[in-house]
């Protein structure tokens, strides 16, 4: 058993089911800002009730974000050794701003946003809930920041040590806009939108399909809607910003995206497809001549570096970064086009004639998780074979000592407690959503207001 090779997978098992969570908890936290500024605005009980309710979905997505995101970090250590040592300055700065002033701030006002109703002021309570909005944005800043510089490493110098090389912060600013934060951060921001606006589609639309909960369900889904229809299109703008950033700094990982090997020749951009890599080739694909060229040069006969162009034993796995790729291209250009439909008939007033599009956007729930997932996996596997860009590979990063056998046990162990942690979210997801939102508050709140 190869231990690099379990160390990977367990650190992928882990990472996968941790960013479940943050991504919601982003995008939910912006609606519930939405929903109780519209309440703060024109005092209707129905934006109380639906800011409670979400606020509670909120509640239990945070604790599992928390939960697993703690074990995720202790891997650094375990099976990392020679990875936290190279970076341990520049990640022990990243991590140490998001857990001061991120998480704290995060979730000190959790508190207040969860159990301060009828307890302080209404105006106190929403500056709550935008602390806490604001902090889950700022604990996604820092962790860009450290993930950023992996992929493009900037403000820094090596220093050798009896222990080995290490890299060491000179510049801390150069480290947090490094070449490729912004549009990563950008990016990732659009998607955790689109996911914390997806949830509550699905939700409201399941709601309107059994007729329960209509004026709740109705007034979600139209609130949900705007945010998923400008996060999606502002996903596919900060999407070729990236890309045209990684042309520049990652190339072997834009020719992977796209199977472009010739780096004579123009590159051509894929609908779909299956890649040859010893033929170096995609069969069984279609494609638009010219395109990535023109969308990184503006000019479709300009050639791009292809993986040619780098030796083989420095090129990703290419197969896994195009299919990962272009999963998550189809599903962001499908959710644009449903977000934007539902804006179309909503403005026909007929968004709620039709049933077909209502359970489309109950499944749609999934569609922002697994271009996440697949995103993530087209950013980390496209940089292999290097763990820090140009500065260490994977196969150098990981601790000698830990065995095959250890990390195949904890692996097995991991998975069973993830799935029973799993399990336990969704049946308490369920239940929260069958209960639906809390009728009496609602007439308590109209006797307030």
């Amino acid at each position: 058993m190869d231990a690099l090779i379990l160390s990977r997978l367990q650190f992928a098992l882990t990472i996968a089911f941790h960013y479940i969570f943050p991504p919601i908890s982003i995008g939910l936290g912006l609606l519930l800002v939405i929903m109780e500024g519209l309440y703060m605005k024109t005092r209707n009980p129905l934006y109380h009730a639906m800011t409670r309710f979400w606020v509670k979905i909120f509640g239990l997505v945070f604790a599992l974000g928390v939960a697993s995101g703690i074990v995720m970090e202790f891997q650094f250590g375990t099976n990392w050794a020679t990875y936290s040592r190279f970076v341990g300055d520049v990640f022990g700065s990243a991590l140490a701003a998001e857990g001061i002033f991120a998480f704290f701030l995060e979730s000190g006002f959790l508190a207040v946003l969860l159990f301060g109703w009828n307890r302080v002021k209404p105006r106190t309570h929403f500056i709550s809930t935008i602390m806490v909005c604001f902090g889950a944005h700022f604990s996604a800043v820092w962790i860009i920041v450290a993930n950023s510089w992996q992929q493009t490493p900037a403000g820094y110098h090596i220093v050798n040590t009896a222990m080995g090389p290490r890299a060491e912060i000179v510049d801390f600013w150069q480290l947090v806009f490094n070449p490729s934060t912004l549009d990563r951060l950008s990016h990732t921001l659009m998607g955790a939108w689109q996911t914390g606006a997806f949830l509550v589609i699905s939700v409201c639309a399941w709601y309107l399909l059994r007729n329960k909960h209509v004026d709740f369900a109705r007034a979600g889904l139209k609130i949900a809607l705007v945010v998923a229809a400008v996060a999606s299109l502002l996903q596919l703008a900060t999407g070729h910003a990236s890309a045209v950033t990684v042309s520049k700094t990652q190339p072997a990982k834009l020719a992977a995206m796209e199977a472009h090997y010739d780096s004579l020749a123009a590159a051509d951009l894929y609908l779909f497809g299956w890649v040859n890599d010893k033929q170096q080739r995609v069969q069984v694909g279609i494609k638009i001549p010219g395109l990535l060229s023109f969308l990184v040069h503006w000019d479709a006969k300009e050639p791009l570096i292809g993986l040619n162009a780098f030796p083989e034993d420095e090129r990703p796995p290419v197969n896994i970064v195009f299919q990962g790729y272009h999963i998550m291209i189809a599903i962001g250009m499908a959710l644009i086009f449903i977000s934007w439909l539902g804006l179309l008939l909503w403005w026909m007033k007929k968004l709620f004639n039709y049933r077909w599009l209502l359970w489309v956007y109950v499944i749609a729930v999934l569609g922002p998780q697994i271009a996440n997932q697949t995103g993530w996996l087209t950013a980390e596997v496209g940089r292999q074979p290097w763990i820090v860009y140009g500065l260490l590979k994977t196969g150098e990063a990981f601790s000698p000592v830990v065995s095959g056998g250890q990390v195949l046990t904890s692996i097995i162990i991991f998975g069973l407690i993830y799935l029973l942690l799993f399990a336990l979210f969704i049946y308490l997801l369920v239940e929260k959503i069958k209960h639906g939102p809390d009728e009496n508050d609602q007439a308590k709140e109209g006797q307030i207001a």
